[in-house]
């Protein structure tokens, strides 16, 4: 303001080359303000940059994260079916050697009892049909033993693939998120 009176001034007494100077002056001064202001919007985009070179990072170190420990999930998950089923075989295994064991003790006692039958044939013959009720009985038994396993593997089974999906839905999350994050950092 002070320099368009001083220029106003000039210019009524006809000093031109005072008016000159004073223009000089003035655009002097403007582009020393025209830097300063080129200077501090250049400081605070590198800022913006430097921020959103960290955040990004940090982002990106958690979906790291993320990924290493859904991997351990994976693994761990893969290892508990691995033990269930390995459990599961054993236990099975173990039941067969007893049924075979049974088994070959009842056909035992059924060549034992047979001899017997002719001498008393009323009094092996219940002893007989327990013996095939406790066999009927440790078939189902066994039967029983299968199908409880197979569910509970398949349960842990059901219950993994959740877990898998539901890790596979946040990270989809966090991508979308990511991805808005940044159209919105480059639509400013």
């Amino acid at each position: 303001m002070k320099a368009i009176k001083t220029k106003t001034y000039h210019a009524a007494e006809g000093n031109a080359p005072a008016e000159v100077r004073d223009l000089k002056c003035t655009v002097f001064e403007l582009r020393s303000e025209l830097e300063k202001c080129h200077i501090s919007v250049e400081s605070a985009v590198q800022a913006a940059r430097r921020e959103s070179a960290q955040e990004i990072a940090q982002l990106k170190a958690t979906i790291g994260e993320l990924r290493n420990e859904l991997e351990r999930s994976n693994i761990q998950r893969d290892e508990d079916v691995q033990r269930a089923l390995s459990s599961n075989q054993d236990e099975i295994r173990q039941i067969k050697m007893a049924a075979e064991s049974l088994r070959s003790k009842l056909e035992t006692t059924l060549l034992e009892k047979d001899a017997a039958v002719q001498a008393e044939h009323v009094a092996s013959a219940g002893e007989i049909q327990q013996l095939r009720a406790m066999t009927a009985t440790l078939r189902e038994k066994l039967e029983a033993a299968k199908f409880e396993k197979e569910r509970a593997v398949q349960e842990e089974k059901l219950r993994a693939d959740s877990e898998i999906a539901q890790l596979h839905g946040t990270i989809q999350a966090m991508r979308l998120e990511m991805e808005m994050y940044k159209a919105g950092k480059h639509g400013k």
